[in-house]
Formats: C-alpha cells, structure tokens, sequence
C-alpha cells in the first residue's frame, strides 16, 4: 500500500480509483447548505440553543457550531499542523505513525479495508485516541515538532466542546443527566484526511456516502468544499464558515435518540486545483460498551426501534461494509416493531 500524496501528482486516475457509473459524484458543484443550521452556543437562552440543536439533529443531522469557546489560535495551529504533517515525505509519515504497538495509531490510505476494496477513495488519513491523554499522546507523531504539543491542546478543547454539545442534546431529549458521561464517549479519536488534487474528480470520491460509526463527529474543514450531506434526494455543501465547526449526528447517537435524531448520510468529493485537509473529532464508547435507545424514550407507544448491541461487534460490521452503514449493521442493530397503544 503506497500512500496517495506519494504519487497522485503524476496527473492521471488509475483504474481502481475509478468508481463505478452509479457511485460517481455526478454533479461536482452542488447548491451550498445556507440552510443548514448554524447554532450560536454564546445565546443567551439555553432553551432556545437547544431547540436549535435538537431541530438541526432531526431535520439534517448536521448544524455549524459558532461562539463555541475554542480559540481561533488554537483552530488555525492545529489545521497548519495537520497540514504539515501530510505534507512529510511518507517515510517521515510511516515512522512517526509506527510507534504503537497496540496499532492505536494507524496511517492510512482510502480506508482501513484497503486491501480488500473493489475500488479506492481519493485520501490519506491519520488516526488515533485521544483520551487519556497522558497515555496517549507518547504514540503520537513527534514530528511536525509541534504536533503533539498543539494537537494535544486541541482534543482537550474538544473533548470540553463535545461533552458541552452532548449536555445539551441530554437535556433536549429528556435523557438523565449525565447519560453521555459513561463509557459512551470514554474513546475518541481523531482523524486527519487529507485529499491532494484529484486529475478528474467526477470519477472518484474522497470518502463516499456513508453515516459515521460514532456518537457525534466534530470537524474542522478549513477554507476548501468538498462536504455534502444528503437530504430529500438531493447532495447539498456544507459551506466552510471562517472558524465554525461542524456537528454531525453518529448513526450511535441515532440509535440512542431511538431514531429521534439522524445520523446523516454525507459524502466527500475532491477537486482538481486544491488539497483539502480536515480534522475530525469521533466520539465513541469503548468496545464493550452496549448501545440501545434510552430507556427513557421507549415505551409502549414508542417501542425500541433499535436492539442492543456491544459497540466492538458494531464497529466489525461497519468495517466491513463502510459505505453502507445501514445494510453493514442491519442485522445487528433490528429489532421488532411492536406498537401497543
């Protein structure tokens, strides 16, 4: 396996990049999302911050976050440092990703499935936990010199976003509080995609359409297009906003809400003249971790859309089957319909 940036300056798209008519991205400029939610988390009315988010979480699965507390400093370092890194020869990369011998830290090309994909997607990424962060953060890359020094700062602001984000979805659900504090979120991750310039983009995509395998995912996409959610039959942007984050609803925190919110399907296409680099933030249970809808929201008249599951047996599935989370989990996660009022 050779890393994309490795090679894809050679100006043409081989064959196993191709996708086949039916996956390819069609339309490349598609309608931006100015309808897509942008939620102020500095409103004086919690109540209302909540509606907003609740609203966004079920109609699109995706909102901007504005006013979220972490400094526009520390969001412009951790881009730059990510851009760096991807920017290292692969050697460097591939050293400094191979110091964990748990393989926490992995770098990798199109998706962990590589060997065995039908076809490829147009990205390098580099993963790795998050928390605890002392225990962490020695399997990190120690090159960039400044990467573990900044991207540490940056998941501990993180983790303070996501536990706030959560907190307030707890409350809008009418969830104990609390509920999110448990090993739900004891594991994130972060990952950073990069998706060098593409010869021809309408035959390829930096990640297909799919729902995250997490509880909520915050990213960080920089200046440059390349995301788009699906909604009503249609592939809209998510517009990049100066310093904004964007919240996605995991297909987990769906299965939660018993369906109450969406775990949006969203792609990534790439373009010819710009490289894209994002950060995103997963929050995800440990592995034995059971998932179900909240009790508090299933009952007679409600019943459980969703059987439990461990979070490991899950996680296998979608491995197995990324771009269609659904299918890849059906079994797993369907349970019987039974209305009783």
């Amino acid at each position: 396996m050779e890393l994309l940036s490795s090679w894809c300056y050679d100006g043409s798209l081989p064959e196993s990049y191709v996708m086949p008519p039916e996956r390819r991205p069609g339309k490349l400029i598609v309608p931006l999302g100015k309808s897509v939610p942008v939620v102020d988390l500095e409103l004086h009315d919690r109540n209302e911050t909540i509606q907003q988010i609740l609203k966004a979480g079920e109609e699109y699965g995706f909102f901007q976050v504005i006013n979220h507390g972490v400094s526009e400093d520390l969001m412009d370092k951790a881009m730059n440092v990510a851009e760096e890194f991807h920017a290292m020869p692969a050697v460097d990369k591939e050293r400094e990703c191979s110091k964990d011998p748990s393989g926490g830290c992995k770098l990798y090309t199109s998706s962990y499935a590589y060997p065995k994909e039908d076809f490829h997607y147009w990205r390098d990424a580099v993963t790795h936990p998050c928390l605890s962060l002392e225990e962490c953060i020695q399997f990190w890359p120690e090159k960039p010199t400044r990467y573990r020094e900044v991207v540490g700062e940056y998941s501990v602001e993180l983790r303070k976003l996501s536990c706030r984000i959560l907190e307030l979805i707890c409350e809008g659900l009418g969830l104990s509080a609390g509920y999110f504090s448990s090993d739900l979120i004891q594991v994130p991750k972060i990952i950073i995609n990069h998706y060098p310039p593409c010869p021809e983009p309408s035959l390829t995509l930096g990640l297909s359409k799919h729902r995250d395998p997490s509880i909520i995912t915050i990213l960080l996409q920089g200046h440059i297009h390349g995301l788009q959610v699906f909604k009503d039959g249609h592939w809209i942007g998510v517009e990049p906003l100066p310093h904004a984050f964007v919240v996605n609803v995991g297909f987990l925190l769906q299965i939660i809400s018993n369906g109450k919110l969406k775990g949006a399907e969203h792609r990534v296409v790439t373009n010819s003249s710009d490289a894209r680099t994002t950060i995103s933030y997963l929050v995800y249970p440990s592995d034995q971790t059971l998932v179900e809808p909240a009790k508090a929201l299933v009952n007679a008249c409600n019943p459980a859309l969703y059987k439990a599951f461990k979070f490991f047996d899950f996680v296998t599935a979608f491995l197995l089957k990324p771009d269609n989370t659904g299918e890849a989990v059906k079994e797993l996660i369907s349970a019987p319909h039974n209305r009783n009022c």
